[in-house]
């Protein structure tokens, strides 16, 4: 297997393109369109530019004259010194759910890894203030969906994102913090462990220079990456102004789940969540609940799988894989053991596994979206 922790070939070229002045994620994008390759868009001319919609005279000189002034080799020097490495959107290890949304970022700044299996995550999102109800829930569903293999999204923020990230560390699961500053920065600081735990079983990215500050007007574009990453996204406990409904936004524009959990009606903090819920999205409970509504919206979850699937692990999936070579939690790994050709019903499952219903319910989804088992009609499961 290919190194994972090193930088993207001509990322020099990437950071030198993405920095340049007038240069956002939507410009950057379309530069690399109209040239075909980010090495003929840093040697344009103004003319050059100006023949590309949307890029007046003015915009042209300022990109043209900021070519260079960013100090690529000193951010490198910085992001090897951190143990960051650079991911740009031509390589590879992008994320592919990334590529969805309506601006990705051209480069991601990543402190640990992204993984395969990093396809089947769920964000949780919610308010900085929360009670303890709030983190009560967001630390049980964080800590279950982790445990039955799902990658945990959240934006490392203080309150819910943060009460999300340690209920997947606990759980030893993996889980991925999307920050509203640079890499170099650790914010909040109370979040100390958490940053330097989380890239052992996951990552912490950005798509902002290392040295960029935590400023308020970061966050609304972090939130559409933590949308972009996940196959769904839940939202505890957000007022009517959280920063989480942004999320929510950014992931029904993708066409992705949203999911809200109630709360009580006097309290304010729960706005938000009733509000969601009253415009669709799925009202959660339980962990059964995100598997029932994972599994509705299976035909397009199954088919981001499918789409974003490397050859080589389809053919991996198209014969009997050994499953020590697989990566698959406990209960996953129990279950697989157990179901055989002929299709076995789910009540059989859970009474010769052992594991609970949710359990059992999250493993069989888990399994299935990673083609390893088929369902058949009456809750029947088979290879």
């Amino acid at each position: 297997m290919p190194e994972l922790h090193h930088n993207s070939p001509d990322i020099e070229k990437w950071l030198t393109l993405a920095r340049a002045k007038e240069v956002g994620p939507k410009t950057f994008l379309r530069l690399l369109e109209h040239f075909g390759s980010v090495g003929k868009a840093t040697r344009a001319t103004v003319l050059d530019l100006r023949r590309i919609k949307g890029i007046g005279d003015q915009t042209a000189r300022k990109i043209v004259s900021s070519i260079g002034e960013f100090d690529v080799s000193k951010e490198l020097h910085l992001a090897k010194k951190l143990g960051v490495h650079l991911i740009h959107y031509e390589d590879p290890r992008y994320p592919p759910g990334l590529k969805q949304i309506d601006s990705p970022p051209p480069i991601l700044y990543v402190k640990g890894s992204i993984i395969e299996t990093d396809k089947l995550a769920i964000a949780i999102v919610g308010s900085r203030a929360h009670d303890y109800y709030g983190q009560e829930q967001a630390s049980r569903f964080a800590y279950t969906l982790a445990s039955s293999g799902f990658t945990v999204i959240s934006g490392m923020a203080a309150g819910i994102d943060s009460w999300a990230h340690k209920g997947a560390v606990n759980a030893r699961g993996r889980t991925i913090a999307i920050q509203g500053c640079g890499l170099a920065h650790i914010f909040p600081q109370e979040n100390t462990n958490l940053f330097n735990n989380i890239p052992k079983h996951g990552a912490c990215i950005s798509e902002l220079p290392l040295e960029t500050e935590p400023r308020g007007e970061n966050y609304p574009a972090r939130n559409r990456i933590i949308a972009g990453l996940a196959i769904a996204t839940l939202v505890i406990q957000a007022s009517g102004r959280s920063g989480a409904l942004i999320t929510a936004k950014y992931a029904m524009e993708t066409g992705r789940e949203v999911m809200a959990v109630p709360g009580n009606i006097d309290n304010p903090l729960n706005q938000g969540c009733h509000q969601l819920i009253k415009q669709g999205a799925k009202l959660i409970e339980n962990i059964d609940d995100i598997m029932e509504a994972i599994d509705y919206f299976g035909a397009t979850v199954k088919d981001y799988v499918a789409q974003t699937t490397s050859k080589a692990e389809k053919d991996l999936f198209s014969s009997q894989p050994d499953i020590s070579e697989l990566n698959l939690s406990d209960a996953e790994r129990k279950l697989y053991e157990i179901i055989k050709n002929k299709p076995d019903h789910i009540d059989h499952l859970i009474r010769s596994s052992g594991l609970g219903t949710g359990q059992v319910n999250a493993a069989l989804i888990t399994l299935r979206l990673k083609g390893l088992i088929r369902q058949h009609p009456g809750n029947h499961y088979s290879r």
